[in-house]
This record gives C-alpha cells, sequence and structure tokens, in this order.
C-alpha cells in the first residue's frame, strides 16, 4: 500500500509518500508562504520525482489537529478534494500521534507537547516498544505544570517531541527526560502515513478537523460578540 501524506499543522508544510515500512519521499518546508499557496505545488513535485502517479496511490493521510486551525482547514481541504476526485480513501491523524510515530526507534514513554496558548499545552503520551506505539491518553489541552507532575509519576524514559519540547525540556528539571533530535522533533508527513498504516482509512466525508478547543468564531459567538444573521 502507498500512501500520500500531508501535514500542516504547524509552520511547516510536509508532504510524504510512504509505503508500510518505507519512506519513498518527502519534502517538508519551513517558509513564508501560506500552506495554501506551497503544499499542492509541493505535492505535485514530490510525486514527479518519485516517478508515481497519484492515480497510483492507495490513500491519502492528513493530519487533523490540535494545530493551527487555519492549517488544519488548508490541509484537510487538500486531502478531502484529492480523495474525492481521485476515488480515493483517507485517513485523518492526531497531529500528536503523528509526532509519536516519527520515533519509532525509541523504546520507551513518548511525550509530544504543542504550545496551544500561554501556559497550555497540546498533549498526549504513548508507549513505544520494539517499534510499535501505543496510546497511552487521549490528546488534550493541560497547563504545564500539570503535564510535569503527571510525568513524574512516570517510571520509564520520557522522549518529548514537537514545537514545546525544547522549551519543555530546559525548564523541566527532570534526568528522564530526553529531546527528539531535531531533523525528528517537529511535525512530518511521514510519521501521518506510518501512523495511518496502524489506524486504517475510511470515506474522506467522515475526515474533519479535531481542534480540541473553540474556534475564534466560536469564542466570540459564546462571548455575545458575533451574531448569527439569518
Amino acid at each position: 500500500m502507498t500512501l500520500l501524506g500531508f501535514e500542516t499543522s504547524g509552520k511547516t508544510a510536509s508532504v510524504a509518500l510512504c509505503r508500510e515500512d518505507e519512506l519513498i519521499a518527502q519534502t517538508s518546508v519551513l517558509t513564508k508562504l501560506t500552506h495554501s499557496q506551497s503544499i499542492l505545488p509541493i505535492a505535485k513535485e514530490l510525486v514527479r520525482h518519485a516517478g508515481i502517479s497519484l492515480e497510483e496511490i492507495d490513500g491519502i493521510a492528513v493530519s487533523d489537529g490540535p494545530g493551527s486551525y487555519t492549517g488544519l482547514r488548508i490541509g484537510i481541504s487538500a486531502a478531502k478534494a484529492l480523495a474525492f476526485g481521485l476515488d480515493k480513501p483517507c485517513a485523518g491523524i492526531s497531529t500528536l500521534e503523528g509526532l509519536a510515530y516519527n520515533l519509532l526507534g525509541f523504546d520507551g514513554t513518548i511525550c509530544p507537547v504543542m504550545l496551544a496558548r500561554q501556559d497550555l499545552l497540546y498533549s498526549a503520551m504513548f508507549s513505544c516498544d520494539n517499534g510499535k506505539i501505543k496510546r497511552l491518553c487521549d490528546d488534550e489541552i493541560i497547563s504545564i505544570e500539570d503535564l510535569k507532575e503527571r510525568l513524574k509519576s512516570i517510571n520509564k524514559k520520557i522522549m518529548l517531541a514537537g514545537d514545546y519540547a525544547k522549551a519543555f525540556f530546559e525548564n523541566a528539571g527532570m534526568d528522564k527526560l530526553s529531546l527528539a533530535p531535531p531533523h525528528l522533533r517537529l511535525q512530518n508527513a511521514a510519521g501521518i502515513c506510518f501512523a495511518a498504516f496502524s489506524n486504517g482509512l475510511s470515506a474522506p466525508e467522515n475526515l474533519n478537523a479535531r481542534y480540541l478547543q473553540p474556534t475564534k468564531a466560536e469564542k466570540d459567538f459564546l462571548a455575545g460578540n458575533l451574531k448569527v444573521v439569518i
């Protein structure tokens, strides 16, 4: 099975082609262009250089949250459009789970941490044993201090990944923590693909973003600052 993967939940635009035991090609770019400007041209060039047509892929995988609201919508829209157009199944994968799959060679607990706002983080925990990832808890929003306390109770080695991993590592003061290497620390599309092989594919109409917190429009509506006119 060959999957085309998209990762647009953060500042990096990433596209990958993967088989279940092989990374065929990947491009990850930290660019000033918006994801809407860059992600499909990157995908077009990637498949061209790999010598694989879009018709030959078996499915599409994309990060579905948490992360940047705009970035997630762009990646999901691109994945759905291709899936419908090519009549292919797709998979929405947790951004945090994709980060865990970046670290398949590590044995211990993997804790992805992404900055949500102020002192709050998006986080989850996964065990990795002999290249097998197992989710230990749901994705959640948690305070920095609460996550520190939770990690203190874990006896295994813990590896941090994500855009807040370095800052958390430098301030946590725990010997059992280690930091994912730079090339595996941030989101990439290969991690999304390898997670999708384990999670399976479904129809594109089932693909939707999972934000974990209300969008700005929802916050404004709940606060009474946004009126709906019918």
